[in-house]
């Protein structure tokens, strides 16, 4: 009966195999004529910019590790002025600056994000605002823009108040057992509970099993981002998610943030059908965030397609999470090391609220001094310390070298930042580097926090409104000092982070 098989599988089935085995072999050979292809054309666009060492397979992926890469670069940066090349692998070169007549020429441009970085974010935010590009991003970019005016921010006041009470308490119960406290995570868990309220009009406290799977999902997906990046063969696509568990638990994730998304735009856009429904969120004391995107449209009275909702959603969630996180938490390390600008700080926070134990938005544009020492913690630890372009057209620069249309350039913001032909003793903390007068004689690209340029930070305005209040609260109520056996190790990935936690000792004030 099953003659036919044991005839066919002899001289077949190797064919078949043979065929394969063939294909795999002529693919890989085209796939590795274009690495080379393509690494050649690195090397003629960045000739003229010498560079530290590469390894022959990695790159300079070892040098710039996790753990101690940050200073690596700044040594670099002393040893090759303004720009160097640096190499993902062996097959993908960039010019890395950190001077800034460098960045103007570039960033004052709108040149695109380099998609061999952003690329990664693809499954989980779409083509939101972060990774798109010509007349479709300026449409978002517009639309999106009415979402960030300071009279839409200044209700966010009472989220960040509220969010960061909840905090504090915690800190409270904590240091009855232990002075010392790991900071970061609990600050995590804030700027996600403002965010949770300020994007869906909900909090992430005392909420619904969905809502909950939706927080951890958000942490996952940061994390297994942040860990991609990395690592050198997670690089690849192909290989990171359909042969490593690593790759499968970040579809996973998506998925999960997905769906929370979709359910809440189709419920929202359910609701807006109804007249009543349309008047009571007109007349809402706060818009959150989706409310503005629904209701967004241009002259042509185009709006936002559900994907291009779900991708500016969660494109915001991610900008909006991890950066302030960080930004908050090197703050109130930076501070702890120097009690004389915290208590200055403290005493000017006091004196603008008299009795009053909570922030107003009136109250944030006062705060001077907390507003230049916060800067200066921006200027030490940049919460995106580097950020990845890509020329759509040829680049000039001061010195007579040049660089061609399609070339990837990275600004190491954390590199320029502690550039000492730009900042006088740039390791110190100094605030008074971003007094009125001392900021008015800085080059305009030499502090550039939140990037620069038409395609800096959206959301900066909202990124200091939530630091400055977040950061008042907790200095009226603890006051902070460093604990010398636990110091912060840097963690060089997309967003600044510590590899062992920012734990400090907190003595409550109120």
């Amino acid at each position: 009966m099953f003659s036919w098989l044991s005839s066919w599988l002899p001289e077949s089935l190797p064919r078949l195999w043979l065929w394969v085995a063939s294909l795999a072999v002529t693919l890989g050979l085209f796939q590795l004529t274009r690495l080379l292809a393509r690494r050649q054309k690195f090397l003629q666009a960045l000739k003229s910019f010498p560079g530290p060492p590469t390894h022959w397979l990695l790159g300079h992926a070892n040098e710039i590790k996790e753990e101690g890469g940050l200073d690596t670069v700044v040594s670099w940066a002393n040893t090759y002025p303004c720009a160097h090349q640096l190499w993902m692998g062996n097959f993908i070169g960039f010019l890395n600056i950190y001077d800034p007549d460098y960045t103007k020429a570039v960033y004052s441009r709108g040149d695109p994000k380099a998609f061999d970085i952003y690329g990664f974010f693809l499954p989980w935010i779409g083509r939101g605002l972060l990774v798109l590009d010509g007349p479709k991003w300026f449409q978002h970019r517009k639309l999106l823009t009415p979402a960030f005016h300071s009279e839409v921010l200044k209700p966010y006041v009472d989220v960040f108040v509220g969010s960061t009470k909840v905090m504090l308490d915690k800190w409270d119960k904590k240091i009855q057992s232990d002075k010392c406290v790991n900071i970061f995570p609990d600050v995590g868990h804030m700027a996600l509970d403002s965010l949770m309220k300020c994007i869906f009009g909900r909090s992430s406290e005392n909420q619904s099993q969905s809502d909950t799977s939706y927080c951890q999902a958000i942490g996952k997906l940061t994390l297994l981002m942040q860990q991609r990046m990395a690592v050198f063969h997670y690089h690849n696509d192909f290989y990171y998610y359909w042969f490593t568990s690593h790759g499968r638990k970040f579809l996973q994730a998506c998925k999960v943030a997905h769906d929370y998304t979709d359910k809440v735009i189709k419920a929202r856009k359910a609701a807006l059908k109804e007249e009543e429904e349309q008047e009571k969120i007109q007349g809402k004391k706060r818009l959150d965030f989706l409310d503005i995107l629904l209701g967004a449209g241009d002259e042509s009275k185009t709006q936002l397609s559900d994907a291009d909702l779900r991708a500016e959603v969660d494109t915001f969630m991610f900008e909006g999470h991890d950066t302030t996180t960080s930004a908050i938490s090197w703050f109130l390390y930076c501070i702890a090391l120097h009690p004389e600008h915290q208590q200055r700080c403290r005493e000017e926070i006091q004196e603008i609220l008299g009795n009053r134990d909570t922030i107003q938005w009136e109250d944030l544009g006062k705060m001077t001094y907390l507003t230049m020492c916060i800067k200066e913690s921006f200027r030490l630890y940049p919460p995106v310390p580097q950020v990845y372009r890509q020329l759509n057209k040829p680049v000039t620069f001061m010195d007579g070298r040049s660089i061609p249309e399609g070339s990837l350039v990275s600004l190491h913001i954390y590199a320029l930042h502690r550039n000492p032909s730009v900042w006088d003793k740039p390791e110190v903390f100094d605030p008074q580097r971003f007094s009125p007068e001392n900021s008015s004689t800085r080059h305009p690209y030499a502090f550039v926090p939140f990037s620069a340029g038409p395609r800096n930070c959206i959301g900066q305005q909202f990124a200091m409104m939530e630091t400055k209040a977040v950061i008042a609260l907790c200095l009226l109520h603890f006051e902070f000092s460093p604990e010398p056996s636990k110091q912060p190790i840097k963690r060089l990935q997309l967003v600044l982070g510590a590899k062992n936690g920012i734990y400090l000792n907190l003595k409550k004030l109120m």
